[in-house]
């Protein structure tokens, strides 16, 4: 079966992506595809262990300007402070994870440098799953995604 991971494990992905469910016909290709007689898949391979070396690599070498480096990190220490909101912030990988994450959006945009909108656009993906709301926070019946939005416009 399938149960909720400790903090400390969570924390060591690097992103949390929300699946809605399939749309009435999504679904039905799915039982389609699952109900139907067994028949051999092949599958294509689209790249190869070096290339994705090579493109890693580029994401780590992507520049980041000093201030958006630092806009990171008041994100991230802002998780830790806005007690009106959050009950235990996000840690140092969180850190990591956002500039990463900002790069590698960066780079699959087509850019050669991080913009305030990488970040923006990564930072629900990388903090949703290492901050946890406090009790008035969810009294209020706000999600992670919510309390992200508040600490963007205060970062």
């Amino acid at each position: 079966g399938t149960y909720p991971l400790p903090e400390a494990q969570t924390d060591r992905f690097l992103l949390k992506i929300k699946v809605d469910y399939p749309t009435l016909d999504d679904e039905m290709k799915i039982v389609d595809l699952y109900t139907a007689p067994a028949s051999r898949t092949t599958v294509k391979k689209q790249i190869d262990a070096n290339a994705l070396q090579v493109v890693q690599q580029w994401t780590r070498q992507m520049p980041i300007a000093n201030d958006l480096k630092k806009r990171v990190l008041k994100i991230i220490q802002i998780t830790r402070t806005n007690k009106e909101l959050i009950e235990y912030g996000a840690s140092p990988r969180a850190s990591i994870g956002l500039i990463l994450a900002a790069k590698a959006h960066a780079l699959l945009s087509g850019r050669n440098h991080v913009s305030k909108e990488d970040i923006e656009a990564m930072a629900y993906p990388v903090l949703r799953h290492r901050i946890i709301l406090n009790f008035e926070a969810e009294r209020k019946g706000m999600s992670t995604d919510d309390a992200i939005q508040e600490i963007l416009k205060k970062a």
